[in-house]
């Protein structure tokens, strides 16, 4: 049983062994579908050395055994902990402007529904609903916007949504002052999110490996970015083949920048920079 060693040969501070990633690795890929390659091994440690501490835990054999319950209330902290959330407001802006013209198109045919599926801390699904903001209207209450994802403390965060200033300095003053409010006081430095915007918004813990998804009815437009990426191509076929139900027929599905859902062609058909519509025929 090899002892994994930190880059420089030094030992860790917990005793961590090849067979232990190993077991992470199936762990996660059951629980999340989440598939975990041969060079995250530090960071798979130093997120979870972080639950080793809070419960004073010597190594990750001592640390897994936590997790042979599937009812174990430590499996949402181990997930949280190995999930990537890496976001900005407006990232991959190119999507953006087709949206709106997606929505402008798609206006007052039915309520709109858009859901946002990787929320993580909520500055993808505000962007979403201020460019269905200036479409539509704040006050419009024909549209709605489901945000979802894994990890249940970025969820917490997005729906609090308050930011520090840093993370808006790049928006338009026009869309500072519109959609957000600064902050004074204790609050100084920090920007919260209008209410009339998170109001279009609505927070839920989703997983996407899950048989069922606690949600009903169809969407005008799924953004599923920078998700499939941590998925196998079989996992992504399988999602992508649940999300047909869920979309319009004239529906659109965004994907990230790196993700190309080729070895899905029967479900779903390129229309733009990793946009896509549903395939003629695929079945709903």
């Amino acid at each position: 049983m090899s002892v994994i060693l930190k880059s420089n040969g030094e030992p860790r501070e917990f005793h961590f062994t090849q067979q232990d990633f190993e077991r992470v690795k199936k762990l996660i890929y059951a629980h999340a579908g989440i598939s975990l390659s041969s060079g995250k091994i530090d960071m798979v440690y130093s997120r979870l050395a972080r639950r080793l501490r809070a419960h004073k835990l010597a190594s990750f054999s001592d640390y897994l055994a936590l997790l042979e319950d599937d009812a174990s209330p430590e499996w949402e902290a181990f997930t949280n902990a190995l999930t990537t959330n890496l976001t900005s407001f407006f990232r991959e802006q190119h999507h953006f402007p087709i949206l709106a013209a997606h929505l402008k198109k798609q206006k007052g045919r039915h309520p709109l529904r858009i859901w946002c599926v990787a929320a993580s801390t909520g500055e993808e699904p505000y962007s979403i609903a201020m460019t269905a903001a200036e479409v539509c209207g704040l006050y419009n209450p024909q549209v709605s916007i489901l945000a979802s994802d894994l990890d249940t403390q970025v969820l917490a965060t997005a729906e609090r949504g308050v930011y520090p200033l840093e993370r808006v300095e790049k928006l338009p003053a026009d869309k500072l002052s519109r959609y957000f409010l600064k902050g004074t006081g204790s609050n100084a430095g920090q920007v919260k999110v209008r209410k009339e915007l998170c109001d279009r918004v609505q927070f839920l813990r989703i997983n996407l490996l899950d048989e069922r998804w606690p949600i009903k009815g169809a969407f005008d437009v799924i953004f599923c970015r920078n998700v499939m990426i941590y998925f196998d191509k079989r996992t992504q076929y399988e999602i992508l083949r649940k999300f047909v139900p869920y979309l319009h027929p004239d529906g659109l599905l965004f994907a990230g920048h790196s993700e190309s859902f080729h070895h899905a062609s029967d479900l779903f058909t390129p229309c733009g920079k990793t946009v896509y519509r549903l395939t003629h025929g695929a079945s709903r």
